[in-house]
């Protein structure tokens, strides 16, 4: 099948490689020159375990192309995907911009039957604003439909080539053949297509993304009152995670959800119940709590430094907003070096993925510098921050740490580590939910 993909963004170049690597003629269009022209040369411009290879492989075969003209990237398509950003306005409502431009120009373009697709995300009604924009130009028929994207940052490609579910909002009986047909080789193992309408499919993926989002907030919320009631919130995670009706997942304490999707559809999911006067309160709960526990570690600090930590050398491990990813879109991170740097102090950070992102939005200055190993953090550093979970931070040598460090002190947003073994290896130790060592 001939698929153009108009926008190569984190959910674009996977969409297209993935389909690309099950046989399809994929062409993806970017107007970004400089871009396309390193993805022609086979440089990735993203960091996903796993797209490296298949995205390599398939440029080698022919499969997967990139242009920066619209008309050459959809001429013949058989389906157009829309991947293109939806960002929040000042007010949290997603920006339809990007996607009705193109749909825009999309209807001056086409000259056959194609399938359209949303495939960002995007508010309630939207295929209706597309097929509309479209209907003003176009000359041949076409149907719009939603495709909602449920792809996680480090696990992209195995969500995408095994997914536990496709979900399209299409009303046209040729566009569900179409897909159907498109989806088939993902679907093997019987895992279900699941059609509906359209606006079932966008409202969907808000309602999925806000879920995990709140229960993210849910469980931070448990370990700020574990703190206060001496209770480990590592217990009651598993209490309750082996509960079926509630799942394991999204249970673990730390500082905050962060990245491309939870804040921003959380944002606009709210604005879209305003618009329609609808408090939805538990969504106003779970954004005010998550801005709150960005926070929390900051102020654990600041206690333990007694409000002073000008001159003082922070050590900090992780600035992807989670691992396996070189994502900083809403990293907790960010907070931390903000807050500290404001009050005086110096950070040197280290990511295996994100650090030039982060230089490229920060810089480097006497406040913040960057190392490019794990223990290069640590030379003469008052005390260690963890804000990422990297599999590389789970297991560190704690007497180099302690041999660098001017003293062993860490303070552990993510819950790295067994506070026995802490005990034990003589740190001061504090982290989410649990007890304070004080070694």
């Amino acid at each position: 099948m001939k698929i153009s993909i108009i926008g190569t963004g984190y959910v674009g170049l996977v969409t297209g490689t993935c389909f690309a690597e099950t046989g399809n003629d994929v062409t993806c269009v970017d107007i970004n020159e400089a871009k396309v022209k390193e993805m022609q040369a086979g440089k990735i411009p993203i960091y996903e375990p796993g797209l490296d290879t298949l995205f390599e492989r398939n440029i080698k075969d022919g499969r997967l192309k990139f242009t920066t003209s619209l008309k050459e990237g959809v001429k013949d398509a058989e389906v157009i995907f829309l991947a293109l950003p939806t960002p929040p306005s000042e007010d949290g409502s997603a920006d339809l911009s990007y996607v009705l431009g193109v749909a825009d120009e999309l209807g001056k373009i086409i000259d056959n039957y194609v399938v359209v697709i949303d495939k960002s995300t995007v508010p309630v009604g939207t295929a209706e604003k597309v097929n509309k924009q479209i209907s003003v130009n176009a000359t041949c028929e076409f149907d719009v439909a939603s495709n909602p994207e449920f792809l996680r940052e480090g696990f992209a490609v195995g969500d995408f080539m095994k997914p536990d579910r496709v979900v399209i909002g299409a009303s046209s009986e040729r566009a569900k053949q179409v897909l159907s047909q498109l989806y088939a080789p993902f679907v093997r193992q019987g895992n279900p297509i699941l059609f509906m309408d359209e606006r079932s499919a966008e409202m969907t993926k808000y309602a999925a993304n806000s879920f995990l989002a709140t229960k993210i907030s849910f469980m931070n919320e448990i370990a700020n009152l574990c703190e206060e009631l001496g209770a480990d919130v590592d217990s009651v995670r598993k209490g309750i995670g082996t509960d079926d009706r509630i799942g394991n997942r999204f249970l673990f304490a730390g500082i905050g959800y962060g990245g491309s999707c939870f804040p921003k559809d959380v944002l606009a999911l709210q604005k879209t119940a305003i618009e329609h006067n609808y408090n939805f309160k538990i969504l106003e709960a779970v954004t005010e709590v998550n801005k709150a526990q960005k926070q929390r570690l900051v102020r654990k600090i600041m206690t333990y430094y007694k409000d002073d930590v000008k001159d003082k050398t922070f050590a900090l491990w992780g600035l992807a907003f989670k691992p396996d990813t070189d994502d900083i879109r809403e990293a907790p991170a960010l907070e931390i070096i903000k807050s500290l740097t404001e009050a005086g102090a110096k950070i040197v950070a280290y990511d295996p993925e994100a650090i030039d992102n982060m230089k490229k939005l920060l810089g480097s200055d006497e406040s913040i510098s960057y190392a490019d190993s794990v223990y290069a953090v640590m030379e003469s550093a008052d005390a260690l921050i963890i804000a990422t979970e990297w599999s590389e931070f789970r297991t560190p040598d704690f007497d180099r740490i302690k041999e660098q460090m001017k003293k062993p002190v860490i303070f552990d947003g993510r819950n790295l580590y067994n506070l026995e073994e802490m005990q034990k290896q003589g740190f001061y130790y504090m982290s989410i939910g649990r007890d304070v060592i004080n070694a």
